[in-house]
């Protein structure tokens, strides 16, 4: 006891004050995450942290004193300790952590590379012109592994070309060369390990989502929701519309079909009526001529001279139609990305 006493009497008084700050800001704020800041300057860290302020406070500290404010906290804060490594520093905030995960990815900006160190991706240089005049900077690239070339007085870069692959170490000549070609291979920002939010931790690998797809889903989803209802004739808001018209077609159907004498259906059936007795009289006059008078003859006749015209007739119909549907079915799309966002 006495010793745990005499080394506490020696822990100087900001430590302890900041551990304190940490603590009140465990408590003060309903999401923690833990995050990287390896490799980002000191002058781009503060910039984020200035762009972070209405939404979240980013805590940069010594990983001992993060971790003994971490130890001091709740049995679920304790177990943030296992994301606090190399350089870290604490986020606080009232987002959600989804929000916050795309908040610190859309932060993150290009970076150059410096020689010795190891590439996390591969870096490609495109082919095309650049902007220097010929001079010592060909040697130079070509020396650095770009396959350079003079080109209407300007030096240009004959191929794509890899010049460094994932988990190679770029050269000092190399590193420099792509800083000129203003090539950043890095993406330096903020990288967001671990968020708890009441007890529960979200990694990237949950937090990573497509926004794109998920809507498409969402779309696909609605389309099948809405086919299934008006099949089971189940009745919502969105769909009874369509289903009095689809109720309104089938019963007119119904009705031409059993000959049912009402006033929507007449000219139909008046219309089927005097199609089918031109049928009988075309086949009776292919028989014998004698079987139809002169009237009906000629009614044939007229009859078979309309045909493609009216054929062409429906085309035009059964166009309208289509593009009918196409512009109802483009209403709906419309309709579910408002309701989307």
């Amino acid at each position: 006891m006495m010793a745990e006493l005499h080394h506490s009497e020696h822990i100087p008084k900001w430590k302890k004050e900041e551990v304190e700050d940490i603590k009140n800001l465990v408590t003060s704020y309903p999401l923690l995450g833990v995050v990287g800041i390896g490799g980002i300057p000191a002058k781009q860290l503060q910039a984020m942290r200035r762009s972070l302020k209405d939404v979240a406070v980013l805590k940069v500290s010594r990983n001992s004193l993060i971790r003994r404010a971490l130890d001091e906290s709740s049995d679920d804060i304790k177990k943030m300790d296992d994301y606090v490594e190399v350089q870290t520093a604490l986020i606080f905030t009232e987002e959600n952590p989804f929000k916050l995960y795309k908040l610190l990815e859309k932060s993150k900006s290009p970076s150059p590379i410096k020689g010795g160190m190891v590439t996390p991706n591969d870096i490609v240089v495109e082919a095309g012109p650049t902007s220097f005049p010929p001079g010592p900077i060909l040697g130079d690239m070509q020396a650095a592994g770009i396959p350079a070339a003079i080109d209407g007085g300007k030096v240009v870069i004959k191929e794509t070309k890899a010049v460094a692959k994932a988990g190679e170490v770029v050269s000092q000549k190399l590193a420099a060369m792509l800083t000129r070609l203003e090539i950043y291979p890095l993406e330096v920002g903020l990288d967001l390990r671990a968020v708890m939010e009441e007890g529960s931790i979200f990694t990237p690998d949950v937090l990573a989502i497509d926004e794109e797809q998920i809507f498409a889903d969402f779309v696909q989803a609605t389309q099948q929701a809405f086919n299934l209802s008006v099949n089971a004739v189940y009745p919502t808001t969105e769909n009874i519309s369509t289903l009095l018209a689809k109720a309104a077609s089938e019963s007119k159907n119904v009705a031409i079909n059993a000959v049912v004498f009402e006033p929507d259906v007449m000219d139909i059936l008046l219309g089927k009526a005097q199609g089918e007795m031109m049928s009988v009289a075309s086949a009776a006059s292919a028989k014998d001529e004698g079987a139809v008078d002169d009237e009906l003859k000629e009614a044939l006749g007229a009859a078979a001279s309309a045909a493609p015209v009216e054929s062409a007739a429906e085309e035009v119909v059964e166009e309208k139609e289509e593009e009918k549907e196409e512009e109802e079915e483009g209403g709906m799309a419309a309709g579910l990305g408002a309701l989307f966002g």
